[in-house]
C-alpha cells in the first residue's frame, strides 16, 4: 500500500500540449505508461516520462523506508494532471515600430502512483 508523488515545475512546454500527453497515460500501469511515453511522438512526452520514472523511484524509496514489499508492476497512475505555470513574456519587433508580445508558457506536471490495495481502501472508506 504505497502512494508516491512526483512533480516537476516550470517546464517549458505549454499546458495544452502537456495535457495531451498526460491524457494518454492516466489510469494505466506505471511500466505500461513508460512504454507509451517512450514511443510517443509529442515533445512533451520526454518530461512526462521523467516524472513517471521519478514517481516509480519515489515509491521504491518509500517502500524501502517503511520496510514494505513493492512490486513495480503493481503500481498504476492514480492521478496525473498539468497545471499552468508562470508565463515568460517576450517581445518581437514588427513593422512600423510596433512590438508584438510572445507568451512562452510553462507547465507544472504532477503524477501520483498508487498500488491497487490503496485504491480499494480509499473506495471502502468513502462509502
Amino acid at each position: 500500500m504505497v502512494e508516491s508523488t512526483a512533480r516537476v515545475r516550470h517546464i517549458r512546454v505549454t499546458p495544452q500540449k502537456a495535457r495531451r500527453v498526460v491524457n494518454l497515460i492516466r489510469g494505466k500501469q506505471a511500466l505500461e505508461a513508460l512504454a507509451i511515453l517512450k514511443f510517443a511522438p509529442q515533445g512533451a512526452s520526454e518530461p512526462v516520462y521523467k516524472v513517471v520514472a521519478s514517481a516509480i523511484a519515489n515509491a521504491r524509496v518509500k517502500a524501502d523506508k517503511d520496510s514494505e514489499f513493492l512490486d513495480e508492476r503493481d503500481l498504476y497512475i492514480a492521478k496525473a494532471f498539468v497545471d499552468e505555470g508562470a508565463t515568460l513574456k517576450r517581445f518581437r519587433p514588427r513593422a512600423q515600430g510596433r512590438a508584438f508580445r510572445i507568451n512562452k508558457r510553462t507547465s507544472h506536471i504532477t503524477v501520483v502512483l498508487a498500488t491497487p490495495e490503496l485504491a480499494e481502501a480509499e473506495k471502502g472508506s468513502s462509502k
